[in-house]
């Protein structure tokens, strides 16, 4: 197994600006991370994987890793379609849950021919397709019935759900998981606290989850997806907990002067 990291673009939600995504890449980039683009701002309805975006995309990402949250907003065919040629662009994997892929959480709900052909789309493109971790019951529904899906597993989520522990997440999604959400919570709400809060996630949890996706032989991606306090303290907090503490593998090296670049939003 081999780990690459890159943080969410919801770290900088509410301090983004029309401008700032550059600043954010290379802020990103020093700290020698990669980057999840969500398809929007906080607050704004222009996505960023429409075609007229895609020269600012590929120049602010270039050399970076990159990863891509799918439209959440009904998207159409021809919508995925785009969002689909643009992660090609990119070198990008796309996250997607359940509903972008007209999949109901509850069994049996769902428009399968809408969800194949999105992901004969993405095959066709040779565009992983990581569907972002939901009821678990319906993830391996969908895996059963489309081979080349893979999953992303979200730690906060599996955390949360009363029905299915955290290992049994790990237990039936690892060999296939491809991309995590990292992130913490205090057991009630989703609210995306830093990896190792006090009071969070349980060590054991962390510890578990590693050596399940240490059994199989996959590129994993690790997204930092928290909700904004000051970036630099959320990558920092979330950093110290995961390669410091609970030793995870391949930290990022951060660029030479990386003490002299600061994320100031214009």
């Amino acid at each position: 197994m081999r780990m690459r990291y890159v943080v969410s673009t919801m770290v900088f939600w509410w301090r983004e600006t029309h401008l700032s995504f550059e600043q954010e890449c290379e802020y990103l980039k020093s700290l020698g991370f990669g980057v999840e683009l969500w398809p929007t701002r906080k607050g704004d309805n222009d996505c960023r994987y429409a075609r007229r975006n895609w020269t600012r995309l590929a120049e602010a990402t270039k050399g970076m890793l990159v990863s891509m949250n799918s439209r959440n907003d009904g998207p159409t065919i021809k919508e995925w379609a785009e969002q689909i040629e643009c992660a090609k662009m990119l070198g990008a994997c796309i996250v997607a849950d359940l509903r972008s892929l007209c999949i109901s959480q509850d069994l049996g709900i769902a428009d399968w021919g809408f969800t194949g052909e999105v992901v004969e789309i993405a095959a066709k493109n040779g565009v992983l397709l990581c569907l972002e971790t939901g009821s678990l019951p319906a993830l391996l529904q969908v895996g059963e019935k489309f081979d080349s899906i893979h999953y992303c597993l979200d730690t906060g989520y599996a955390y949360l759900d009363r029905k299915h522990s955290f290992n049994e997440y790990v237990d039936k999604l690892a060999e296939r998981t491809t991309h995590l959400h990292l992130t913490d919570n205090y057991g009630t709400l989703d609210d995306h606290e830093p990896p190792g809060v006090r009071g969070g996630m349980s060590h054991k949890n962390w510890d578990y989850l590693l050596n399940g996706l240490t059994k199989y032989d996959n590129d994993v991606i690790g997204s930092f997806e928290m909700f904004p306090c000051m970036p630099s303290t959320m990558i920092r907090q979330g950093c110290k907990f995961l390669f410091n503490v609970m030793h995870w593998p391949d930290q990022p090296k951060p660029e030479d002067d990386h003490r002299e670049k600061h994320y100031h939003p214009l």
